[in-house]
């Protein structure tokens, strides 16, 4: 991995085989990752060097103070030891987006909005040593953190899509996590397991745009491949233009899709496997799209309390409900509809009390 340890494409796939053979790889990070690749024997400490814009001289000479002089307490400290020409605003940002500082502080946003004040401040401590200078009104460790912005750190999706930008991939969590609670509901398989089963024709699989790359055949019609990840794998699929026209709004890097496909196997003695797509759909917007209808199957009138405390708003869900025990067996339907979103639909299975969307 070190000899390509500048191509981020390669350094994916590496770490997905990785993730396969179950060795673990320890993210990036200040205080205990080196400049390249390093193995104890049971952990895989991930190059600092092979972060986006940090380069592998500069985290190098970082490395080699905490080494000498040990591990970074706070940032005042990785400020005051670390030479201000190896922490510039493109090297900081992508230590801080990777999640590198994560343990001294894990508000990236804000050491991410704090990155001029830190560079300046880095340059003025360099200034008053190379002077020979003490300054009178250093308060000491704390006055970093208080000249630190002071804002809410980024949400889990924007979280992740920086540490794409600064990885090249997905390492601390995967954004397909935040999904998984509608998986079952729209039968959602993993791409291996569609592509190794023989039988199965047609299937939805969820994955994370990576990459695409427009292209256009011999006559001039667009088509394009896209590079996915799901939880289990690394996979490209080719769109052509009907479907790519259809979708451009939501074909961006980092954005999670559900996409259907349909597998068609020749007959010829090659059994040559074709995957079409045959429909792609944004999940963040099937997420936040209502629900048409429930059924909520049930056992108690307890359960039935419990469920009525989520209906007490009118909206566009159509809402059934299914009472089965030894004392009471009834189905019945709401008059009227009812604004059941999926945060509401997962509160109740939580609950143990049994939703069917359709």
């Amino acid at each position: 991995m070190t000899m390509d340890i500048s191509n981020q494409n390669k350094l994916s796939e590496f770490y997905e085989e990785l993730k396969r053979l179950n060795i673990e790889v320890l993210r990036p990070d200040i205080n205990d990752c080196f400049a390249d690749f390093k193995t104890d024997g049971e952990k895989f400490y991930y190059a600092l060097g092979g972060i986006k814009a940090v380069g592998y001289e500069a985290v190098s000479n970082i490395i080699n103070e905490r080494i000498a002089n040990g591990r970074f307490e706070s940032i005042n400290d990785f400020l005051n030891r670390v030479n201000p020409k190896d922490i510039n605003k493109l090297q900081l940002e992508g230590l801080v987006k990777s999640g590198a500082f994560d343990k001294i502080n894990s508000n990236r946003k804000s050491l991410f909005d704090s990155i001029p004040i830190l560079i300046s401040k880095s340059k003025n401590i360099f200034e008053d040593k190379s002077n020979n200078q003490i300054d009178l009104f250093d308060a000491g460790s704390n006055e970093v953190n208080d000249i630190i912005v002071d804002t809410e750190d980024w949400k889990f999706e924007e979280r992740l899509s920086k540490e794409f930008e600064a990885v090249g991939f997905f390492i601390s969590d995967h954004p397909l996590n935040q999904f998984k609670e509608i998986f079952d509901d729209y039968k959602i398989l993993d791409y291996q397991s569609f592509n190794n089963k023989e039988d199965l024709k047609e299937s939805n699989i969820a994955a994370t745009l990576l990459k695409i790359q427009e292209r256009k055949t011999a006559k001039g019609n667009s088509y394009a491949v896209l590079k996915l990840t799901d939880l289990t794998s690394v996979f490209e699929l080719f769109i052509f233009s009907d479907i790519l026209d259809l979708n451009r709004e939501i074909l961006k890097e980092g954005n999670s899709l559900i996409l259907t496909l349909v597998k068609s196997t020749s007959n010829d003695e090659n059994r040559f496997k074709r995957i079409n797509v045959q429909k792609i759909g944004s999940l963040k917007d099937l997420l936040n799209k209502s629900i048409d209808e429930v059924l909520f199957s049930i056992k108690s009138l307890k359960e039935l309390d419990e469920i009525s405390n989520f209906l007490t708003k009118k909206g566009e869900t159509i809402v059934k409900i299914k009472i089965n025990n030894k004392d009471y067996n009834f189905d019945f339907q709401l008059s009227n509809k009812r604004n059941i979103d999926r945060k509401t639909i997962n509160l109740l299975r939580n609950k143990e009390i049994s939703a069917l969307i359709s």
